[in-house]
């Protein structure tokens, strides 16, 4: 019993500390930035591609016009840089005196390419938008983090899930450009075995379906809600899934309520193109190309990233200043889902910031 006291005092003085915050990080500011005659990798082109952001703070340069203070962070699929606006995130991350303080950092939070307000199927072009890729996002992240915003340099690059797969992306196309990097619930290797097979259900799922009638669909097709299904149960980890629904109604309920949700507020064009996004990711043959310090994070209980595979050992050995850390699951972990609650991993980010200081 006594142990359990101390774990429940535990948990409580973590959720004081995060949600205190909420209040105390300035709230970010919004804009658009419009990248013009934009060639995809696959050699399609938009006449225009919108990426909107978030920023907060202000950047600094050195005596040499180096911006010394920028934070990029990238979202995961289907998400957007709303997602870091909340008190398990930004609460514990952004706060005055906090690691990533607001008035001391530059914060930059995308929506990639397809998510959230930037360019995407739903807006118009549905099936006939072009097919990106992880590639074509992160060129035009780069885009605007220099021509948009005139960063020449970042502090940190981190994400989360595909963020997390962006992040090594940027440390081996752009090795030089940042002081460290933090890839969270992720692999540095193509999306095979399980990860591939569920994310081909959703899209075959939606492709299929009757309804979706070659993305020109009046309501969302059925196959949107297949999708929401299996984002739900892959997103979360057994435990927290079973003390939600410990009876087979509740768990009904839990799935019916969370695919009835999303089926609200998502699109299917969408849905696919971001599942579909990740289908050439492979940054494995050129993890020797990473400069910076790359610190990355997943834990034992992330049903999309299984760390009994064994590929994050065994690849973190290829980068030259690389470091792999796993988190037990325990009470605090959520699955995949734990890369967006801080005070699970914040003290690793702080290592991380101490090593990359400059002097």
């Amino acid at each position: 019993m006594r142990n359990l006291s101390v774990i429940v005092s535990v948990i409580a003085l973590v959720s004081i500390a995060v949600f205190s915050h909420e209040s105390v990080y300035p709230p970010p500011t919004q804009s658009d930035f419009i990248l013009k005659d934009f060639h995809f990798a696959n050699g399609q082109t938009l006449p225009e591609l919108k990426i909107h952001y978030r920023t907060l703070g202000k950047p600094q340069t050195d005596d040499k016009g180096i911006v010394r203070n920028a934070i990029l962070i990238m979202h995961g699929t289907t998400g957007s840089g709303a997602q870091f606006i909340r008190p398990e995130f930004a609460g514990a991350l952004f706060g005055k005196g906090e690691l990533l303080d607001a008035e001391k950092y530059f914060i930059i939070l995308p929506d990639d390419i397809g998510h959230g307000k930037s360019s995407k199927p739903s807006d118009s072009l549905h099936a006939k938008f072009p097919n990106y890729r992880y590639a074509d996002m992160v060129e035009a992240e780069f885009k605007l983090v220099t021509d948009g915003l005139k960063v020449n340099h970042l502090r940190l690059v981190m994400g989360t899930s595909m963020g997390g797969m962006h992040t090594w992306l940027w440390g081996e196309t752009h090795p030089d450009f940042m002081d460290a990097l933090m890839p969270l619930a992720s692999l540095p290797a193509p999306i095979s075995g399980r990860n591939r097979m569920w994310r081909t259900m959703i899209s075959e799922a939606i492709r299929t379906d009757p309804d979706w009638k070659d993305g020109d669909y009046t309501a969302q097709p059925r196959g949107l809600r297949f999708a929401a299904e299996m984002l739900f149960f892959m997103g979360g980890n057994p435990k927290i899934h079973y003390e939600k629904a410990p009876t087979g109604a509740l768990a009904d309920k839990a799935l019916d309520d969370y695919a009835a949700r999303m089926m609200k507020t998502t699109d299917a064009n969408d849905t696919l193109y971001a599942i579909e996004s990740s289908r050439d990711y492979d940054p494995a043959p050129e993890l020797g190309k990473i400069q910076a310090p790359l610190l990355a994070i997943n834990t034992a209980d992330d049903l999309i990233n299984p760390p009994d595979l064994g590929i994050l050992e065994r690849e973190i050995k290829r980068v030259k200043n690389g470091r792999a850390i796993l988190i037990p699951e325990s009470d605090q972990t959520r699955g995949h889902g734990t890369h967006t609650i801080a005070a699970v991993w914040k003290q690793y980010l702080e290592e991380l910031m101490k090593q990359t200081e400059r002097p």
